[in-house]
């Protein structure tokens, strides 16, 4: 069983030959009704790096299945390169957009991408012109360790090739003038599409710094505005995932769009409505690690996250107003966790000269549940 590039490259056997269809996941259901058979499934290379082997083994009992992994294209392109995969970015860009990569772009960077068909080249090319990378080398890699192999070299800004036949990666050599995304949390505010309803740069630092995330954890952001503190969640580490509530409908298509831009949007659910009622929604909201609350602080939520979050989870509650400001140092003189007030200020003008101009004022309450 596989698909009918793979099939097509078998000798005359006496064996059953079944296509796996597509889109993949209808293949599913088609090997689940063969059990009890001897079944082959072929793949290309190593079917656990970015490929099927994954998807197959959740659907089935460790003792129904056996890998046969072969070289992964990401190997190959590395060996006809010379690149030491352990310092090259490796990703599967066959059923992702190119915005994935969006968060490493930086000039001097080494990756190797798969890539859906002959027609995504151009358009991965395309996409890394428009972020300023045109000047980027991509080694445009067909059908590696077969017997139509062809490598060629591109760069990105005019890339011409018209011809590209899948199987197909490429291994780009990232160049050009175009903004990187720091590493260090608190990320510049040009980076989320905003109306103003943003936590600021140096409030984001500190705000993510007492979330601290952890591997693997879950965030909800509450109130999330333009998303900007769980994106940067999940720009701290792949394994993250988070949950932004938003009561607005134009800004939580804003969010989306800052999702999209970022190739965060697999990791990131979105759920339109206003906390606590939204909580509490059919979308099914997995247990948090950590919660943040940007917006919409009130008695009524406080109560409802102290009432259903499990022990352990950390709360971060940002207040701009008096009343919210009260509010918080209400619930840490019951509750204990740590105040913050963050005072702010920036050079602006001032006449001729130039003058401290300050912020509003920042109340951050922390506490661990």
């Amino acid at each position: 069983m596989g698909p009918p590039r793979h099939l097509s490259l078998l000798p005359d056997l006496a064996a059953e030959r079944i296509e796996w269809p597509a889109p993949f996941s209808e293949g599913l259901p088609m090997l689940k009704r063969l059990r009890g058979r001897r079944v082959a499934v072929l793949a290309s290379g190593d079917p656990f790096w970015f490929g099927a082997g994954s998807v197959i083994a959740r659907h089935f009992a460790a003792d129904e299945w056996r890998a046969l992994p072969g070289v992964s294209c990401f190997s190959l392109a590395a060996a006809r390169l010379g690149w030491p995969l352990e310092t090259t970015l490796t990703l599967g860009l066959h059923a992702a957009p190119p915005s994935r990569l969006r968060p490493h772009l930086a000039p001097g960077l080494r990756a190797i991408v798969t890539l859906r068909d002959g027609a995504a080249p151009a358009a991965l090319a395309q996409w890394l012109t428009e972020q300023g990378f045109g000047d980027s080398t991509l080694h445009v890699m067909e059908a590696l360790a077969g017997p139509r192999e062809r490598i060629r070299c591109a760069r990105a800004a005019g890339f011409a090739l018209t011809d590209v036949a899948h199987p197909v990666c490429i291994a780009i050599d990232c160049a050009g003038g175009g903004a990187v995304v720091p590493l260090a949390a608190g990320r510049p505010d040009a980076l989320f599409e905003n109306d103003g309803q943003i936590t600021r740069r140096p409030v984001r630092a500190l705000t993510l710094s007492a979330l601290a995330p952890r591997p693997g954890e879950h965030l909800w952001d509450i109130g999330s505005g333009s998303g900007s503190i769980a994106l940067e969640w999940l720009l701290a580490d792949p394994s993250m995932t988070a949950a932004s509530i938003e009561s607005r409908p134009d800004r939580a298509a804003r969010i989306a769009r800052n999702a999209r831009a970022l190739g965060l949007e697999g990791r990131l659910q979105l759920v339109e409505g206003a906390a606590p009622q939204a909580l509490e929604g059919p979308e099914g909201l997995a247990p948090p690690d950590a919660v943040f609350i940007g917006g919409g602080l009130s008695e009524a939520l406080l109560t409802h996250l102290w009432d259903r979050l499990a022990p352990g989870t950390r709360i971060v509650a940002n207040a701009v107003t008096l009343d919210s400001e009260a509010l918080l140092t209400r619930w840490q003189a019951a509750k204990g966790g740590e105040l913050l007030r963050i005072a702010l200020s920036r050079a602006a003008p001032l006449g001729p000269r130039q003058g401290w101009k300050g912020d509003w004022p920042i109340v951050q309450w922390s506490v661990s549940r």
